[in-house]
């Protein structure tokens, strides 16, 4: 029987009844100015910042407001089922939990509590390179969980091919590689608080725990960790890759390869010929390119070309369950979210992410019931308006 979401909402109204009232809000959009409350300046902007002025973090939002759902009525959509199928696994709704770094600057029991949140409503957790918890951790806290493992590609080939080893004997079924990090951008956020989790130590757990990087090293992390900071940095920045280098991933992931980042209709197309089986329509939440297109104009192109030939995932800017479903109707087969559930951690660990993720699944079902479908796979354009202005 698919899982009723929208339960969560008489649950909520149910123990107010017994004066109890959510852990925080049940509203994404509001869940940013409550972190700042929570967070140190230097990790909070590390999380809500965006590159340059913050014009493609904007664009995100923006993008989504152009887009309406046009509700139909008297179309039986009493019962609902949010699952998909993505890479060919079954998933119990179109949601997965982007890949997101450092979490141990928002709480202490980072990663492994972000794991346990997602294995409970079975929701895949995509790891970041840069956790500050390792793979097999993550592993472990996530039990039976669907995982997937992101690589920021290290120049290292070595160490790039045990980093995948490890991910793949830990259980990782995806590999999602993202393409438009490979430096980091100008934020001023950052910046302006000289504030850089990794040369703090932070978000190194993988690297540090990996034979391959500590074979390169002259003194293990644990007695020069300074060194080993400065070594991880130089290896997983200052590099672009290039299409043939594919071929590498290949030969070291024998599963499913994602390619986060894309953004061009070009590039699309020749990750499906060269046999990628997924893309990530994305521009990291508005973090590298200042002034670039918000993903969601890019989406529809994008799945129009190559929607037939690969996965097409979506992520940057996504807050409500509306937004879900907007961009599932402009050709994505899922959404990966970033912020909400990392402000959520921020206020109460894994409980708290449990909370962001309930409430967007709930609010996703029941705007798709009210909305007059019964499954995400009836999403078509024809379910939007496109607000011009």
């Amino acid at each position: 029987m698919p899982a009723q979401y929208g339960q969560y909402q008489n649950e909520i109204y149910l123990q107010g009844l017994g004066d109890v009232r959510p852990p925080m809000s049940t509203d994404p959009t509001t869940l940013e100015s409550m972190a700042k409350g929570l967070l140190d300046s230097g990790p909070f902007g590390y999380v809500a910042g965006g590159a340059g002025s913050g014009a493609t973090v904007r664009a995100n939002r923006e993008a989504f407001d152009r887009w309406r759902l046009v509700p139909r009525m008297l179309r039986d959509a009493t019962d609902r089922d949010l699952s998909t199928t993505v890479l060919g696994q079954q998933l119990p709704a179109p949601i997965l939990l982007a890949p997101v770094g450092v979490q141990a600057i928002v709480h202490p029991d980072a990663e492994s509590a972000t794991a346990r949140a997602a294995a409970g409503l079975g929701l895949p957790m995509i790891l970041s390179t840069a956790s500050s918890t390792s793979i097999e951790e993550v592993a472990a806290a996530s039990g039976e969980g669907p995982r997937w493992y992101q690589l920021y590609w290290p120049n290292d080939d070595e160490v790039c091919a045990s980093l995948l080893r490890r991910a793949k004997a830990a259980g990782y079924t995806a590999l999602v590689v993202t393409l438009d990090t490979w430096t980091l951008a100008w934020r001023p956020t950052d910046l302006d608080q000289a504030y850089l989790p990794f040369l703090r130590g932070i978000g190194t757990a993988i690297p540090f725990s990996d034979p391959a990087f500590r074979a390169g090293l002259e003194k293990t992390p644990e007695e020069d960790p300074q060194m080993a900071i400065l070594r991880w940095v130089g290896l997983f920045t200052g590099q672009d890759k290039s299409w043939d280098r594919l071929a590498f991933l290949r030969e070291h992931w024998d599963g499913p390869i994602v390619l986060k980042g894309i953004q061009h209709v070009d590039d699309a197309r020749r990750a499906a010929d060269a046999g990628i089986e997924g893309i990530v329509v994305s521009n990291h939440g508005g973090r590298q390119v200042d002034g670039a297109i918000a993903s969601l104009d890019a989406l529809p192109g994008i799945a129009e070309a190559v929607g037939d030939r690969l996965d097409v995932l979506f992520d940057s800017g996504v807050r409500t369950g509306a937004d879900v479903l907007k961009a599932i109707a402009l050709g994505a087969k899922a959404v990966l979210l970033g912020r909400p559930w990392v402000y959520g951690l921020a206020h109460s660990g894994e409980a708290g992410v449990r909370h962001v993720l309930r409430s967007i699944l709930a609010d996703t079902e029941l705007t798709l019931g009210l909305a007059g479908h019964r499954t995400p796979g009836a999403l078509g354009r024809d379910a939007l308006a496109e607000v011009t202005r």
